[in-house]
């Protein structure tokens, strides 16, 4: 603790103490079982707004409270992280959460550590058991139900999803917008350059759209370079082409940082470029050949040491261009790139060929393969209409959770929906299979195995159905079969695949790998906030004194 900190907590019972730091700054603490009592509740009226509302509503409740809301906003920061990595799930992640602060919250006053250990033990013995039972979809079928799902039940959308990723592949690249017209529309673009790769914006600051938190331009130009940018000579030519062309600037680079990166964020800050810097994806030699396939898709050159030209001597010419691109936190996707058709072609064919060259290694044609699929895929954009702008608004949302939940599905597979996947890994929490070192240990195994039970528990309860005589019955008489539970739409026990109930696997995996934040709260020891300044007594009758007046100087 740095030493001009004063504490005023002589002589303070120990649940209302407060720090005090010498500038003036106050801090606020509760301790033990009155601190996450506090943050529980906070943690219950966040839970509650979304099975009611919503995830979109939950996100915006701020607690007057601020120990409960320092609850609310750990498990909000759950939900943003659970959607950022998987594209779904955030009700799940919620719920669970809450479950596992809840039950974790029961066994406080044991060992933390070791509480914790006992929950990790878990938690990894889960993931171990869903790794061996997800299923892998093949079909447009599976992929039209998993989108279903995802888009509240909507099989309009669902199925344009499937339509969209049949139409282009895996790889291929599917892009979400607003339409003109009333119904809605896919278009499938085959033999323009376009590709998607997963690396996002260094920089929040680049954002062009706050609402979707995306970067979107239209005809930039592109500099790609296979070494860090730091300085800023080296990217000043660049920006001084995009400014005086007019056109926005992405830079792909194996890092953008120090001045050069200051230099763009001040330019789009200011409003004088539109400018944004990317990770170039992929590792070493890897990297170096999607940099290449970059260049042939955007007509731009690719800066590295076998370049005698550096980046401060760039022309327009070695500048690449793309009809438009968006970036995410998470990844970028390219349509219409500068590039030749003949030349993309080519570098397909050489990608084939190395392919089928009997000394390529398994790994290095599993990253051909992708790199084949990402130039040579087509390009689905959905078009989605309506008739107002919050209709559409609202629609386009439902497509992008929808597709979001696609792609992790296709990605890593799907489990059985509705709660059944994270109740029947319950089962796999024996002490035989998770031996705790201590009874603390065990606790934590406990508290895990509990909480795994309350989403499938939730679900039936918003049914209007009994949620514990429900999950009872689904342990007891199907417990070995793990895709069956209940549909709690229909009201019956079913094969919950078979019935087009599932969960990408990702999402669940992303959801148990999340909530760590939930298990750090339930051993919490102490909550710290900034507590409100008290402010100066004003003058009599509140017309404040001299002072507060500003003085008389101005007469």
């Amino acid at each position: 603790m740095h030493r001009s900190l004063r504490t005023s907590l002589s002589g303070l019972p120990r649940h209302s103490r407060s720090l005090v730091l010498s500038r003036g700054a106050h801090k606020e603490v509760k301790f033990s079982n009155e601190g996450r009592a506090a943050m529980l509740k906070g943690v219950d009226i966040l839970a509650k707004a979304v099975e009611e509302y919503g995830v979109t509503v939950a996100r915006a409740i701020s607690l007057k409270d601020k120990f409960e809301n320092l609850g609310a906003r750990l498990v909000q920061d759950v939900a943003s992280k659970t959607n950022e990595t998987a594209g779904d799930g955030t009700t799940t992640a919620t719920v669970l959460a809450r479950a596992i602060y809840s039950e974790g919250n029961v066994a406080a006053g044991c060992n933390p550590m070791d509480l914790r250990r006992g929950a990790q033990k878990a938690v990894d013995k889960v993931i171990e058991f869903l790794e061996t039972n997800k299923r892998v979809i093949t079909t447009s079928e599976e992929i039209a139900q998993v989108a279903t799902i995802s888009a509240n039940g909507d099989a309009h959308i669902g199925q344009l999803i499937a339509n969209a990723m049949e139409k282009v592949g895996k790889e291929g690249v599917i892009t979400v917008k607003e339409g003109k017209t009333i119904d809605d529309e896919i278009e499938i673009t085959e033999g323009k350059p376009s590709m998607r790769f997963d690396r996002g914006y260094i920089s929040p600051y680049f954002i062009t759209d706050v609402k979707t938190q995306k970067t979107e331009f239209e005809k930039p130009l592109v500099l790609l370079s296979e070494k860090k940018i730091s300085a800023l000579q080296d990217i000043l030519p660049a920006l001084e082409i995009a400014a005086q062309s007019r056109r926005p600037l992405l830079i792909i680079a194996e890092d953008v940082d120090g001045e050069a990166l200051a230099a763009c964020i001040l330019n789009k800050l200011r409003g004088q470029l539109s400018v944004c810097a990317v990770k170039a994806p992929g590792f070493g030699d890897n990297r170096k050949s999607i940099l290449g396939d970059l260049a042939i898709l955007t007509g731009g050159t690719v800066f590295s040491d076998d370049l005698d030209v550096k980046l401060e001597h760039v022309t327009a010419d070695m500048l690449g261009s793309s009809g438009s691109i968006t970036v995410t936190k998470e990844d970028t996707i390219f349509l219409n790139g500068a590039g030749s058709k003949d030349g993309i072609a080519a570098r397909c064919e050489q990608i084939r060929s190395v392919l089928n060259d009997s000394t390529t290694s398994e790994f290095d044609k599993t990253k051909l393969q992708e790199r084949l699929a990402k130039l040579s895929g087509g390009v689905a954009v959905i078009k989605v209409g309506g008739s107002s702008e919050v209709e559409v608004g609202e629609k386009k949302d439902r497509y992008d959770d929808a597709l979001n939940a696609t792609r992790a599905a296709v990605e890593e597979g799907i489990v059985p929906g509705g709660g059944v996947t994270l109740l029947k890994a319950s089962l796999a929490l024996t002490p035989e299979s998770v031996p705790a070192a201590n009874f603390d240990q065990s606790l934590g195994v406990s508290a895990i195995k509990n909480a795994l039970q309350r989403p499938a528990r939730t679900i039936v309860e918003n049914a209007g159905e009994e949620g514990s005589e429900v999950v009872g019955q689904i342990l007891e008489r199907y417990g070995d079969k793990f895709t069956w539970g209940y549909d709690a739409a229909q009201g019956e026990f079913t094969d919950m695949i078979a019935r087009g109930i599932v969960d990408p696997f990702k999402v669940v995996r992303t959801v148990l790998w999340d909530n760590g934040v939930a298990r750090l709260l339930a051993t919490s020891e102490a909550c710290i906030i900034e507590a409100p300044e008290e402010k100066a007594p004003t003058g009599p009758g509140g017309m404040g004194g001299i002072e507060a007046m500003g003085g008389l100087g101005g007469f």
